[in-house]
């Protein structure tokens, strides 16, 4: 049974839950969604958090210039470029039987400073968030310090003698602990089993404690807790249930909103904006989505991409169980090649919050992200790594729904003058040997 009822009930009411049971590639559109006023109203967050958010990170900005060279050209803001991929729609458009209209753009999170990854948003403003309260209370800032005071011996030695500890697939891990270490904390990722080798290594070579799990993302994010409950000093960064982690994604959606400005793409009723978000847990496509919500209104379409073998999110939102759901109670695996999204069981703080908000999921099957990498590498010399392709199918999957156009008014107008917008999370700290596997597995699925 799940959530009372049986796996025949939920097929049956929900007809798109047999495709995704079967791993085929599926694409469900939210009956729940509201107009964004209504919507957000029920967020529990406002834009006001944003800012105070934005402002934290302003405030680091010295600091993380003084300590982190990739991010001088910068100031010490972490960012990453947006890029249209006229290449790569071309290239869609054949292998997926009709020409796109507007423009398709790739939000390259994956060189994004530090560690590559859309991690380097929530994960290293929470550790930021933490360690700006340890200092303020201690007296080690003051208002209106120059936060590069953290950068010294005296600060290093305080904050050794606290821990933060977070369970992850990878990338979270990565930001955390390469950030945290860099300030001095103590440091323990507990890892799934899905994460790669060389993210736990490369964690080891920062002084990071990792811990191995042979079982899901869900048991490591347990005994992070349960190491948190243990030690009054350690601070767990809780990826299911953060707002802290929330709103530094957040933020990202200010950042956008100014390069669409830069590049004069317009938002509106008549040029409306489409988001294609690679989805694990959610905090990170969901502080995203929040956050452009609360920009752009019901003048943008945020969208969840998730693997055929890990549809969490997906599953949540259609039963409206959200984290007292999981793949397993359906017959999935949870077993993919893309990492970053392998979770079985999806954030109710994201789901909750973000029902309203979105779109609509679909799932992409693994042989169909290789070739999407490696069709992305042929066309734009970029490279990501498997979680990070799952945005690019994302506008053929919708606009190939007439109901779906028809329920947004998609006139073949507003069509001509939309953006899309693939999110690319991840893939700058791939090394290359894995990265060069990747690209032959995907030439030769073709």
């Amino acid at each position: 049974m799940i959530m009372g009822k049986s796996l025949s009930d939920w097929l049956t009411e929900c007809p798109p839950l047999d495709d995704v049971v079967r791993l085929r590639e599926t694409t469900w559109f939210n009956p729940a969604l509201l107009p964004a006023a209504e919507g957000l109203a029920a967020v529990g967050l406002t834009a006001v958090d944003i800012d105070d958010a934005a402002d934290r990170l302003k405030r680091f900005a010295p600091y993380l210039a003084e300590v982190f060279a990739q991010t001088r050209p910068s100031a010490g803001i972490i960012e990453s470029p947006l890029v249209a991929i006229s290449g790569m729609q071309q290239a869609l458009g054949h292998r997926y039987g009709f020409t796109l209209p507007g423009q398709q753009f790739a939000k390259l999170d994956s060189v994004l400073p530090i560690s590559g990854s859309i991690k380097a948003r929530g994960g290293i403003y929470e550790v930021l968030a933490h360690a700006e309260s340890l200092a303020v209370e201690s007296g080690l800032l003051t208002p209106g310090a120059d936060y590069r005071a953290l950068n010294s011996p005296q600060a290093r030695e305080f904050f050794s003698h606290h821990t933060i500890a977070v369970g992850s697939t990878g990338n979270l891990g990565l930001s955390i602990g390469i950030m945290a270490a860099q300030l001095g904390f103590r440091v323990t990722v507990h890892m799934s089993a899905d994460a790669r080798q060389w993210k736990k290594d490369l964690l080891r070579s920062h002084g990071v404690n990792v811990i191995e799990y042979d079982a899901d993302y869900s048991m490591a994010v347990a005994a992070g807790r349960q190491q948190a409950l243990d030690d009054p000093l350690t601070y767990f960064i809780d990826d299911e249930n953060s707002a802290r982690l929330f709103l530094g994604y957040a933020v990202a959606a200010r950042r956008l909103a100014g390069q669409l400005q830069a590049l004069e793409v317009q938002v509106d009723a008549d040029h409306p904006l489409f988001v294609y978000l690679p989805c694990g847990v959610g905090g990170g496509p969901g502080g995203v989505a929040f956050g452009l919500k609360t920009l752009f209104g019901d003048d943008v379409h945020c969208v969840f991409a998730e693997p055929t073998h890990s549809p969490s999110m997906l599953l949540g939102m259609v039963t409206g169980a959200h984290e007292r759901v999981s793949v397993a109670d359906f017959g999935i695996d949870n077993v993919t090649a893309a990492d970053g999204l392998a979770v079985g069981r999806p954030s109710g703080f994201v789901g909750r919050r973000m029902q309203h908000l979105i779109d609509g999921c679909y799932t992409v099957s693994d042989d169909e992200l290789f070739r999407l990498i490696w069709l992305l590498h042929e066309t734009e010399g970029l490279d990501v790594e498997p979680s990070a392709a799952a945005g690019l199918p994302g506008p053929w999957r919708l606009l190939s729904d007439p109901h779906y156009r028809e329920e947004h008014d998609l006139d073949s107008a507003r069509l001509a003058q939309a953006t899309h917008i693939a999110w690319a999370t991840g893939g700058g700290m791939v090394p290359a040997p894995e990265m060069a596997s990747y690209l032959d597995r995907g030439a030769a699925l073709g």
